[in-house]
């Protein structure tokens, strides 16, 4: 790992998006940054995608990278020895809709991006006729475990108050929510299903760190939708996520803070305060403040 960087070893060791696989086109070589790394990609002929750290790096240029596709997209890695890719079961239900709803610069961490994508409390304000409305602003009491056997964050219970809560509603009603947080980038949301209430809709946030204070944020849908245009789908989650853009990237700090003295939490704040704790106990030091011994 010489020269690399990051010099944290459990992020090294992760998997990381860095491409839409659908959007990613044949025969063509594109370029990203990982983690600082300038990273090389492609997709050949026979449809297997390749990641190469680009000429000129540090680290000599040109070497092969792990690759994996999973989830509609192009992960790979720094490390030597990653840890297993995280489950997402659902998204082998073959009559899903499943594709990249957006991929999203920002100038923040990805510790700030999960964390927001995890906060409750900003719904009624910041997607206020969307996800949430004023004056349904109390955030309910939710439950908050790391499961240990995956280790991985669960938050559960969590009822929102929409004001359209499905296609069909006449008038507003609380949602409930549940989230996974199973990778330290990355966290899945699931919602109950407008099509089919037995089921649960799911929006992913996958997060490519740039650097420490920058992303690409890629959103993975993944529901049980036969009617909606792929397109009207992509445009509602860019609008939501254009919302949360300007407040992420007027945070400060940019790294997020994991002493539980730096920001005062609420009630509302379980999860990021269990999602600090977790990192925290990781020994995580990339994207993040990490809290004084």
């Amino acid at each position: 790992m010489h020269g690399r960087k990051c010099a944290d070893p459990v992020i090294l060791d992760l998997w990381h998006p860095i491409a839409s696989l659908a959007e990613l086109p044949t025969g063509m070589r594109s370029r990203t940054v990982l983690l600082e790394e300038r990273i090389g990609y492609g997709k050949a002929q026979d449809g297997v995608a390749s990641v190469w750290l680009e000429s000129g790096s540090e680290d000599g240029g040109g070497r092969p990278l792990p690759a994996k596709a999973a989830y509609g997209y192009l992960w790979t890695t720094l490390g030597r020895d990653p840890a297993a890719l995280f489950a997402i079961p659902e998204y082998d239900e073959i009559d899903r809709r499943k594709f990249n709803a957006a991929t999203i610069g920002v100038n923040v961490s990805a510790p700030r991006a999960v964390e927001n994508f995890l906060d409750l409390g900003h719904l009624p304000f910041v997607h206020s006729g969307i996800l949430g409305a004023e004056p349904h602003t109390e955030v309910k009491e939710y439950d908050v475990e790391v499961a240990t056997e995956r280790d991985e964050i669960r938050a559960t219970r969590c009822l929102v108050f929409q004001p359209k809560a499905s296609a069909h509603a006449t008038g507003g009603g609380d949602v409930e929510y549940s989230y996974r947080v199973p990778h330290p980038y990355c966290a899945v949301l699931y919602k109950s299903s407008a099509a089919d209430p037995s089921r649960l809709d799911i929006v992913a946030l996958l997060v490519q760190p740039v650097n420490q204070e920058s992303i690409r944020a890629h959103f993975l849908t993944c529901r049980i939708d036969e009617t909606s245009q792929e397109s009207a789908i992509k445009r509602f989650q860019q609008t939501i996520f254009g919302q949360d853009k300007p407040i992420l990237e007027n945070q400060y700090p940019k790294k997020l803070p994991l002493d539980p003295r730096a920001e005062t939490p609420i009630r509302s704040d379980k999860s990021a305060i269990a999602y600090r704790r977790w990192l925290s106990r990781k020994g995580i030091t990339y994207g993040v403040i990490p809290a004084a011994a």
